[in-house]
């Protein structure tokens, strides 16, 4: 078998799980690398003449893959860089990890090639990102980290960073590429089940299912309509007296994340970030237009399309969320105290209780079942487990009802909550029925592993790949010396 489990940590291949996650380590991660054309045969030669017998090259080519090469002082480097950056790199050798580079660079080099686009504004706003939270390691001072890195200026600096991170980018697109249309069948997984011997199938740790009732505060109609009233009178002074749209936003808009640039947002149709309801007026206006108010989660909006950009609309838009009465307040608290009193009568169950009263829409026609965001079913592994739902529930005994709970939601309102744990498995066994998902997510992973080692024992032998004679000696997993 690829893949071997014998606890709830899986034990998978280790050049699989460092490549994994040493290709999504980009924002904190900066090795040195270079692209080259024609010139790599040139460079290769030099290398292999010189003599390595009294002295070992400080800053020589370790490898060419293709257009890329690897340096004496990446390995190091990258070695540094994941360990400043909170990974773990125990037990890895500089063979072993020499081989992750060689890796990544061949994902690199065959994304050019089937014309993987990426996006240069993405790779700058990455680097952007990582810039800043490099320069909190340093105080701010750009000074300290170009002394750190051994660079002369910034540009300098943030061209390097730019051509590692579209490296690095390259590699993830190529390898989501070579797995993206993998699937597996019911048949698949019970194969793969069936070879795990016995006493080598993964134990799983407890796992809960948890269950709540939600009572939001009412906001009055006289509230929203206000709310709605006043949206409207800010298009009309827009179309109709010639006020600014963006200087309403600013002095107006309750949206923390937009008011101070004037409610400008830049959506994209095949990322869809903004809430259901925004997406979907923004997308049906012209250039210039003004959607009439709306409601969505956070309060009520109007929004105007700026400009058509291909696949991206820049937009602005007002938010003006509703004020809710402490008499309301007091209305929702009071109202799940009752539902609390009730389900611990014996008058009602949970799931009933929650079909009847609860507000949120998402769990309530489910008897207030949770859902695992993670594995999409109602199981929660309590060592996995969300520390604020754990908080809530840690201390319920099976079929207990918590006290009445209060908390905000993403919009700062205040709401309240009643939890209970519907179901409660001991630590046990995995078993084909009960843990067919896990076992699902198991047997597709082995599948992409093969995929992977596949693809990449064939491109190995189509690629141009050179490995220094200091580096021949490394009992690599992968065929890189061609033997």
């Amino acid at each position: 078998m690829l893949l071997k489990t014998n606890n709830l940590k899986f034990t998978i291949n280790l050049k699989h799980v460092l490549a994994l996650f040493l290709a999504f380590v980009t924002v904190n991660t900066a090795y040195a690398q270079e692209i080259i054309k024609d010139e790599v045969k040139e460079v290769t030669k030099k290398v292999d003449s010189v003599d390595t017998s009294k002295a070992r090259k400080v800053d020589g080519v370790a490898a060419v893959v293709g257009d890329f090469i690897v340096l004496e002082s990446d390995i190091q480097k990258e070695r540094d860089q994941v360990q400043a950056s909170g990974g773990s790199l125990e037990g890895v050798d500089d063979c072993q990890l020499f081989g992750l580079m060689l890796e990544r660079k061949l994902y690199a080099h065959h994304a050019i090639q089937d014309s993987i686009p990426v996006s240069d504004a993405e790779i700058r706003k990455n680097v952007d990102y990582q810039i800043q939270q490099f320069l909190q390691q340093t105080n701010g001072s750009m000074e300290r980290l170009l002394e750190f890195y051994n660079k002369d200026d910034e540009q300098g600096f943030r061209d390097e960073m730019f051509e590692i991170n579209k490296s690095n980018l390259l590699a993830q697109r190529m390898q989501a590429k070579i797995v993206e249309e993998i699937e597996i069948t019911p048949e698949e997984v019970r194969t793969f089940y069936n070879k795990i011997p016995e006493d080598e199938r993964p134990t799983f740790g407890t796992e809960l299912k948890v269950a709540q009732i939600v009572a939001e505060p009412k906001v009055s109609e006289e509230e929203n309509q206000k709310l709605i009233d006043r949206l409207k009178q800010f298009k009309a002074d827009i179309i109709e007296r010639g006020a600014s749209f963006r200087s309403k936003a600013v002095l107006y808009s309750q949206d923390p994340g937009s008011a101070s640039k004037g409610g400008k947002y830049t959506l994209n149709r095949k990322q869809p970030r903004m809430v259901k309801e925004f997406r979907q007026v923004a997308f049906a206006l012209q250039e210039g237009e003004i959607s009439e108010p709306f409601k969505s989660d956070f309060g009520y909006h109007i929004v105007t399309l700026e400009k058509i950009r291909g696949q991206e609309y820049d937009v602005a838009h007002i938010l003006l969320t509703p004020k809710i009465s402490s008499e309301a307040i007091q209305e929702a608290k009071d109202r799940l105290e009752n539902v609390r009193k009730r389900i611990v009568d014996g008058d009602i169950s949970f799931a009933d209780a929650a079909k009847e009263v609860s507000d949120e829409k998402e769990t309530k026609n489910d008897g207030g079942q949770l859902i695992n965001p993670t594995t999409q079913d109602y199981n929660f592994e309590l060592t996995r487990m969300d520390p604020e739902l754990y908080a809530q529930i840690q201390n319920l005994k099976d079929d207990d009802v918590s006290l009445v709970l209060n908390e905000e939601d993403r919009t700062g309102n205040v709401k309240f909550k009643i939890l209970m744990v519907t179901d409660r498995i001991e630590d046990h066994k995995a078993d084909y029925a009960r843990d067919f998902i896990k076992i699902k997510d198991l047997a597709l992973e082995e599948k992409k592993i093969r995929a992977i080692e596949e693809w990449q024992d064939e491109k190995i032998l189509d690629t141009y790949i050179k490995v220094s004679k200091e580096h021949r000696a490394c009992d690599f997993s992968g065929n890189w010396l061609k033997k």
